[in-house]
């Protein structure tokens, strides 16, 4: 990060500026509370400071704080797997660091901890729109002769949203409305790009008729994808266990699955896919801890999206036979994910 100020707003609304000079990481959180840093390495990777100043910040907002700055710190530094923090003088800070699984210990004793890109991705509050307190309680259930856990209601309205440094947008995942996202769905659908793969072509009634079946089916969640609020693609996100996908690989309990389409022509292009591919398995990760894989089917003979998914972490263990197309088998497993791909 090159001296100057990275500003950006969190899901849950605060605003973050780092500011960065010389030597010193500035952070202020809603122009109320402000932490300066020393950096104890390289200015061009600052892996590891030391608190020199915190105001405005005791134990109970300490925590929030710094993980807001952090998580931006992280985000204008996408290389950086780790930061290792000196927190001299602030054991109840440490303390509440490591319960939160923000940070870990970097040694029994020691006053300096370390957060890692992996562990923080996997904070809900700073992605999930409306996260709940819990997981859904498992209750096994059986629809269409398939046993599965029941499954928790679909979130109306927003679900997800990060700022991307690079691009300089915001991304947000938002739950399908049938009828005020009709019009989109339709003119999406008859562009013949997308339906050469979707084969959803066809009327409006018909359309309506499909984004009414699939928002009410329990197993699915339709969702729009936006750039700084513009609708760009729609996804199908589905629970593998009861979909069509089960029987053709070691399905668990809690994998999530999803079909794929960019709408609109100008957000297409590699470098929107490596915005919103890892942000998508990012958010079926986060929207329930139970999930140990992401899966997907593209058309075996769609190397471009086999191509962009194998760079967001997936691999390709077999292709199979669905009674209408031959398919590629896509799986992304939750520790490869957050060890190595959430950028």
């Amino acid at each position: 990060m090159n001296p100057s100020i990275l500003k950006q707003t969190l899901p849950d609304g605060r605003h973050v500026d780092l500011k960065l000079a010389e030597a010193e990481l500035f952070i202020t959180v809603d122009e109320q509370h402000s932490a300066l840093f020393q950096l104890t390495s390289n200015l061009e990777s600052p892996a590891a400071l030391q608190l020199i100043e915190i105001v405005g910040v005791d134990r109970d907002s300490g925590v929030p704080v710094l993980v807001a700055a952090l998580h931006a710190l992280f985000d204008s530094q996408p290389q950086l797997l780790e930061i290792e923090l000196s927190l001299a003088g602030h054991g109840e800070l440490i303390a509440a660091l490591v319960a939160s699984g923000a940070a870990t210990r970097s040694g029994e004793l020691s006053e300096s901890v370390v957060s890692r890109r992996g562990m923080l991705r996997q904070t809900v509050e700073l992605y999930l729109s409306q996260s709940s307190a819990c997981a859904f309680p498992l209750h096994y259930t059986v629809t269409d002769g398939k046993r599965h856990p029941l499954r928790a209601p679909v979130v109306v309205g927003e679900v997800y949203r990060r700022y991307l440094p690079e691009q300089g947008l915001s991304l947000s995942f938002r739950t399908v409305d049938p009828e005020a996202d009709l019009d989109t769905f339709h003119a999406w659908h008859n562009n013949p790009r997308v339906s050469a793969f979707w084969e959803l072509e066809g009327s409006k009634d018909m359309h309506r008729e499909y984004l009414q079946k699939v928002t009410a089916d329990a197993h699915m969640h339709p969702v729009f994808g936006c750039f700084d609020g513009e609708p760009f693609g729609y996804f199908e996100i589905y629970w593998a266990k009861e979909d069509r996908i089960a029987p053709y690989y070691e399905v668990d309990d809690y994998d999530r699955g999803v079909h794929m389409l960019v709408g609109e022509e100008r957000w297409r292009g590699p470098q929107r896919v490596a915005a919103w591919l890892p942000s998508l398995a990012h958010f079926m990760f986060l929207d329930d801890p139970r999930t140990r894989n992401v899966v997907a089917e593209p058309r075996a003979d769609n190397a471009k999206m086999i191509g962009y998914m194998q760079q967001a972490g997936f691999c390709k263990p077999k292709e199979f036979d669905f009674p209408h197309k031959r398919a590629a088998l896509m799986t992304l497993s939750r520790e490869a994910f957050f060890d190595q791909f959430c950028v």
